[in-house]
């Protein structure tokens, strides 16, 4: 295994397989935002599936789902972003603390022009809800960690893969639930923001090795002698 292998945050055995995942999940945010935009209701597929009102579950499941609701609220999620980059740090990876980083706040603006763009809106005219930033921010950050694992692991395509999506789709549900359940989302509003997280985030993690690839070729060929 190459250096940059091994400190790649996207591992080549995924490429070809994520390239093709990012690709579908950015079509289907774009063709919901379309659909949906400047709506102020549910539509079919949401009623169809469920209407959330601000009483949907009640305690005890309430209660956890504030305490998912908390992890994508900028408390929850700057201390979940801290304990990462510090366990990055901690394990001299540097170009996987960036990845933490960048790919969490990526996802999120993301999500926050998206808003701006397509205005569909859930209990009033200021309440903009496509897509769901909060499952957004906690797919983008599962989807780092397993893509960090699966390199740290050394887990070969199919292993990696199953790895990557399953942590992208129990983030993503939890989350998804916890939102619909405290009426802050529409079921598709929260589709919306799971692909946004599986668009983002591998062409981040891209761009973090590219970038981080360039900077050590620079860096290699500005420490060679030259040749007289």
């Amino acid at each position: 295994m190459s250096g940059r292998s091994a400190s790649a945050v996207l591992p080549p055995s995924l490429r070809a397989w994520l390239g093709p995942i990012a690709a579908l999940a950015a079509l289907v945010v774009l063709a919901l935002g379309v659909l949906y935009a400047g709506h102020r209701e549910p539509g079919r597929v949401d009623r169809w599936l469920v209407r959330p009102t601000a009483d949907s579950v009640r305690p005890p499941w309430r209660n956890v789902a504030l305490a998912t609701d908390f992890l994508g609220e900028p408390a929850g999620a700057a201390i979940l972003v801290v304990v990462a980059v510090a366990a990055c740090l901690l394990l001299r990876r540097p170009r996987a603390a960036v990845l933490v980083v960048a790919g969490a706040g990526l996802t999120v603006a993301t999500t926050t022009l998206l808003k701006s763009l397509v205005g569909r809106t859930i209990h009033g005219d200021d309440n903009l809800s496509y897509p769901s930033g909060h499952t957004a921010f906690l797919t983008a950050f599962a989807l780092v960690v397993a893509l960090l694992a699966t390199g740290r692991l050394g887990l070969g395509r199919t292993a990696g893969t199953l790895l990557v999506l399953a942590a992208a789709l129990v983030a993503g549900a939890a989350m998804g639930w916890a939102q619909v359940a405290l009426g802050a989302h529409y079921p598709t509003d929260v589709l919306g923001g799971w692909c946004t997280a599986l668009a983002v985030t591998p062409a981040t993690a891209w761009l973090v090795d590219r970038t981080a690839d360039r900077l050590v070729d620079r860096t290699a060929d500005a420490g060679r002698p030259e040749r007289r």
